[in-house]
């Protein structure tokens, strides 16, 4: 055989999943079920740019140009064929044949794959995986190393989340499966001081730290008994990720001297190794387990809204063709942060799709009763009664499925405020938030908005100031700005309003409520130019009369002071 007869092809392997008991059980039937499937299976090959180079009995055996489409192909069988069958697929040399067959070594791996797999399972080697890119390899989880029938070689085998794949009968190493929404393990921290009686203080940080993000509803946190293998081990990002199916690794080291402790963490993606945060903590041991709270409660509130960043900028860069019901979601929410009329409604076609995928899927339902919300305050509609419906009824529908998810307490709560329902239910609803989980900027910046309209004042700014520490960087930051005004206006403080009002409708010039609270200020310091800016820049943006907007104020006093700074703004006197 010369050089000339042998390539490098990706083999795809499958057989159908107990043809010998099927065939016992009905000869006839089962041959004709295998006959019709081969149908199935050529026209599934050639969609993907393969071709069946092999049949024997029940066995199919597959050629592709492309790895990325043999991947797709498989998983595609592995889905759809019936009876169910079992999938290999490797990336190996082959010897060709004049009739066209392939043997060798290539192909012998793909079909011990295959005996590996379950009914209606696919199973990838690492070889494969190496050479793809695209959406398909983040769904692909590692099995670990696989000793393969007849072969003295071991192997790493990949599964696709979602369907059935199974681990070797006597694996070398095995993964936990990936979850659906974002993953983290938070390594064992290291102990730089050299000295072993601050272990405990080291392992205690890194529990409280694990405690604390396995709050977050939104986040699968790996258990710490399966993070403890890494303790004191060189181990990479990029390994842990795969085998424990994470997305993210949060890695963290402890240094002390004399009373005083410096503790640093660092937030990795798991699939590149690159750093998306960290930080540093220096304190006293005075206390240390008040220490440890504070550190752990601290990154958690940050590990949320970083992890939904990473994960937008992630589902953006996916093909919506691709995208998952999460991932709609996600989408979503960056779009509802605009406040713009047509990203609201774009917004609001992603979460009916994320819902059509799972009708009980509870964020989205809260996310898409705010959307409807805005949409009702902000007229975008003509039939405004139909939104408010909907709002109201997705607000009550998200709360009996999630009632223990902080984020979706936080939107229904802000639902309520916006269309002036009960104050005493919202506020319940963000007290219960908060007893959740503690670290959620989102809910504390909620809260905060929620005590302003009520005219709290100064636990508006504590709350907001909360929400601002645990996640400094937030694209939240003009909401969070605009919250404080609220509170500075409700204590008369018009200046320190305007400089942060300022702020915030340069970082979301579509929020139309600030102009018309930066127009009432203008007006209580006698800034008669500066207020028909204001005014004019509000009017450009919405057709509805600024006095409209003293519903968000619940206290009789406040709702006055508003509307006395625009009757003021307008040169017309204080109502008495």
């Amino acid at each position: 055989m010369t050089d000339a007869t042998r390539k490098l092809a990706t083999i795809v392997a499958l057989d159908v999943a107990g043809y010998s008991a099927r065939t016992e059980a009905d000869e006839a039937k089962t041959t004709a079920e295998v006959a019709a499937l081969r149908k199935v299976i050529e026209t599934i090959a050639a969609r993907h740019g393969g071709r069946v180079f092999n049949t024997a009995g029940d066995g199919f055996m597959l050629e592709f140009a492309s790895s990325l489409g043999a991947v797709e192909a498989a998983f595609a069988l592995a889905e759809t064929c019936e009876p169910k069958v079992r999938v290999g697929v490797h990336l190996g040399d082959v010897v060709v044949q004049p009739n066209g067959d392939l043997l060798g070594h290539g192909v012998n791996v793909a079909a011990r794959l295959m005996a590996k797999s379950d009914p209606g399972g696919a199973l990838v080697s690492a070889a494969v995986r190496q050479t793809i890119r695209g959406p398909v390899v983040e769904r692909l989880i590692s099995r670990g190393l696989m000793r393969l029938d007849k072969m003295a070689e071991t192997i790493e085998a990949f599964a696709l989340a979602g369907i059935a794949a199974s681990l070797s009968p006597q694996p070398v190493a095995a993964a936990t499966t990936q979850p659906t929404k974002p993953s983290i393990a938070v390594l064992p921290f290291a102990n730089l001081s050299n000295d072993p009686e601050q272990a405990y203080f080291t392992d205690g940080m890194m529990e409280e730290i694990t405690t604390a993000l396995s709050r977050i509803r939104s986040i699968f946190v790996i258990a710490s008994a399966s993070t403890q293998q890494y303790k004191d081990k060189p181990v990479s990002a990029q390994i842990v990720g795969r085998d424990l199916g994470v997305r993210y690794v949060l890695e963290g080291s402890v240094r002390k001297a004399a009373n005083r402790v410096r503790i640093a963490v660092k937030l990795i993606d798991a699939a590149d190794a690159s750093q998306i945060w960290a930080e540093r903590y220096d304190d006293t041991l005075d206390d240390v387990f008040a220490l440890q709270d504070r550190v752990a409660l601290s990154v958690a509130g940050v590990i949320e809204p970083t992890v939904r960043d990473a994960e937008i900028r992630r589902a953006a860069r996916r093909p919506t063709t691709n995208i998952d019901a999460y991932d709609l979601y996600l989408k979503a929410v960056a779009l509802v942060d605009t406040y713009e009329k047509e990203s609201m409604s774009e917004a609001l076609t992603l979460l009916e799709r994320a819902l059509a995928l799972d009708p009980r899927y509870g964020q989205a339902l809260s996310v898409a009763g705010y959307a409807h919300s805005q949409i009702f305050v902000s007229r975008w509609a003509e039939d405004l009664a139909h939104h408010r419906r909907l709002a109201l009824d997705y607000a009550s529908r998200s709360v009996q499925l999630a009632s223990d998810d902080a984020d979706v307490l936080s939107w229904i709560a802000t639902i309520y405020l916006a269309l002036d329902e009960d104050a005493a239910i919202s506020t319940g609803l963000i007290d219960r938030s908060l007893a959740l989980n503690p670290g959620s900027s989102l809910a504390w910046m909620m809260s905060a908005w929620l005590r302003a309209a009520a005219g709290e004042a100064e636990t508006a700014v504590e709350h907001m100031e909360t929400s601002m520490r645990l996640n400094p960087s937030s694209s939240d930051r003009g909401h969070q700005l605009s919250g404080i005004a609220l509170a500075r206006f409700d204590q008369r403080r018009f200046d320190d309003a305007v400089r942060l009002l300022t702020e915030a409708i340069q970082l979301q010039p579509a929020v139309s409520f600030n102009l018309a609270l930066l127009t009432a200020c203008y007006g209580h310091l006698q800034q008669k130019q500066a207020a028909e800016v204001a005014s004019a820049k509000y009017r450009q943006i919405s057709s509805i009369d600024m006095r409209e907007r003293v519903s968000l104020f619940r206290n009789p006093d406040y709702r006055k002071l508003f509307l006395d700074g625009i009757d003021l703004a307008e040169g017309k006197p204080a109502a008495p």
